[in-house]
């Protein structure tokens, strides 16, 4: 049995979005219960040069659905980036699981040996398939913001595990 694309990508995706969403309420309920002015977390960084816990969020994000963009060989949605608490990145999170969810296996035909290219300011990046792009860019660069966020509130004191980040594990 071979692996698709489609299975590679929307429910690794979908898991990684879903479980960065359980995060993120464990914050926002953290800074409930500990009385915390939750600007307070959603500005924490780990390092002065850093992206805060915001926008380690909404990177995640705009990964995710430029990942299944560039797959489907589309333009992604734009969502500004003007989130300024928990119930809005929760918000962002739900809209960007609705986006990846949506694809269906016939929208990624050809994106497993389509090229994808990244266009920055200051340099492109080119990929020869969209295996290269999801595998060696996408997906490392969602588990690196969502281990971001994770360990931006983990040192602010929400009591997040393990299993927090994973998610169930064995099926279920």
């Amino acid at each position: 049995m071979s692996l698709s694309i489609h299975d590679a990508s929307v429910p690794v995706l979908t898991r990684a979005l879903s479980n960065l969403a359980g995060v993120v309420e464990k914050g926002r309920l953290h800074a409930e219960s500990e009385k915390i002015d939750p600007a307070a977390l959603l500005g924490m960084r780990l390092y002065p040069n850093m992206f805060a816990f915001t926008r380690q969020v909404q990177a995640v994000s705009d990964t995710a659905k430029g990942c299944m963009a560039r797959l489907a060989a589309i333009e992604a949605p734009k969502f500004e980036d003007t989130e300024a608490s928990f119930a809005e990145l929760a918000q962002r999170l739900d809209k960007t699981l609705a986006y990846v969810k949506g694809f269906t296996p016939s929208q990624l035909e050809g994106a497993a040996t389509r090229p994808v290219v990244l266009k920055f300011p200051n340099s492109t990046l080119n990929f020869k398939s969209g295996w290269e792009y999801l595998l060696s860019f996408a997906l490392p660069n969602v588990y690196f913001h969502s281990a971001m966020a994770y360990g931006i509130l983990r040192h602010g004191g929400v009591k997040l595990g393990k299993s927090d980040f994973l998610g169930s594990l064995g099926g279920g």
